[in-house]
């Protein structure tokens, strides 16, 4: 879909240890700032146990999860809108990605430095969303002084986007972000057509050490009450366990989660919420050779679908068999489900499910 999310936040909060835990792609991570400069781009597989579902029945000889592909940006400091540490590189990388993914130190201790001298998580937060929203706002005054000149001519379309970017103004000044907005659907393209920072949608990644992965610390309930008043959603991960977590082979990692109290590793909630937080769903196709899942935006019709596997499969697009996964298992097989008519028809109008399992007919 080539949709990414950012890793962001203060220099020293945990963002590359969890971007290496996320990738094992060897982003460099050491207890200084500006320790990343250049943004590092893993894909990161998204856990989804209806994969084992699949196979448990229809026994594939491989399979294939989805994706979303994450981007570890250079940490951000007070003044970066200025140009300040490395401000300007941080600003163009944010700006590039779909999603950001606000990583917060949730933890104390003093052999980790922080870059203000002590942990404060609403400080922190503050920090970067206040940066972010003074370059939006540098470049929401470029867009107002252009459509301005041009809706004196009469330009209707010119005229709205003129406004929309003085709604954005007086919002920005007000210390809230593009995304707190109350915008109607012309103005929402209108916002979305200005490609604002703080237009993007977020989640906060909480890092805390190994004592708060049970429970909530004083840390994280203050960014769980921002998160809320902002309608943003948190992830709880402590970044050095999950770093260790990485490292084990697949029976030393479950021992490792059980003696921990965990079902999964953090980093599998992270990858799905990621996934949610890009506004992305998920299809199947399931064969005796692999089994898949693919990608798509919710709202996508079955041609749209298709055309993620291959663009001949949208242009040629006939039909779509369809069935969903708890008839499978309680039928036992597409023999089973056909029998029961719970193998469906599709045509093009068909707007496809999340976790429906898809056969394409297509003309070649």
């Amino acid at each position: 879909m080539a949709l990414q999310a950012g890793i962001v936040g203060l220099p020293n909060v945990g963002k590359s240890t969890l971007f290496n835990a996320l990738t094992a792609a060897g982003a460099e991570s050491a207890n200084y700032p500006f320790c990343t400069i250049e943004p590092n781009t893993g894909i990161v597989p998204v856990p989804d146990r209806r994969l084992e579902q699949l196979q448990g029945v229809v026994q594939s000889k491989q399979v294939i999860p989805t994706a979303v592909e994450i981007v570890d940006i250079a940490g951000l400091v007070r003044g970066a809108s200025k140009g300040e540490g490395l401000g300007n590189q941080f600003l163009g990388h944010i700006r590039s990605v779909d999603a950001v993914l606000h990583v917060v130190r949730c933890f104390a201790d003093p052999d980790v430095v922080h870059v203000d001298g002590s942990v404060n998580p609403d400080r922190d937060i503050e920090t970067i969303d206040l940066e972010l929203i003074f370059a939006d706002m540098e470049a929401c005054e470029r867009r107002l002084k252009r459509f301005a000149k041009q809706a004196k001519g009469g330009d209707k379309e010119a005229k709205l986007h003129a406004e929309t970017a003085q709604k954005l103004m007086t919002l920005l000044e007000s210390g809230k972000p593009a995304r707190a907005g109350d915008w109607s659907e012309p103005e929402a393209e209108s916002v979305k057509d200005a490609q604002l920072i703080t237009g993007k949608p977020v989640l906060y990644v909480c890092n805390v050490d190994e004592d708060g992965i049970d429970g909530d610390n004083a840390f994280v309930t203050a960014v769980r009450a921002r998160a809320q008043r902002e309608g943003a959603g948190v992830v709880i991960i402590c970044g050095q366990v999950e770093a260790e977590i990485s490292e084990l082979d697949e029976e030393d990692k479950l021992a490792f989660l059980e003696d921990l109290g965990l079902t999964e590793p953090g980093l599998n909630r992270l990858a799905r919420e990621t996934y949610g937080l890009l506004g992305l769903q998920t299809y199947f196709t399931a064969g005796p050779k692999e089994i898949r899942a693919w990608t798509f935006h919710e709202g996508w019709l079955a041609p749209q679908c298709a055309g993620v596997i291959h663009t001949d499969f949208e242009r040629g697009f006939i039909r779509a068999e369809v069935y969903n996964i708890p008839d499978l298992l309680e039928y036992g097989s597409e023999a089973g489900l056909k029998g029961a008519g719970k193998l469906r028809v599709e045509g093009k109008a068909y707007p496809v499910k999340d976790g429906d399992v898809m056969h394409f007919r297509f003309n070649v």
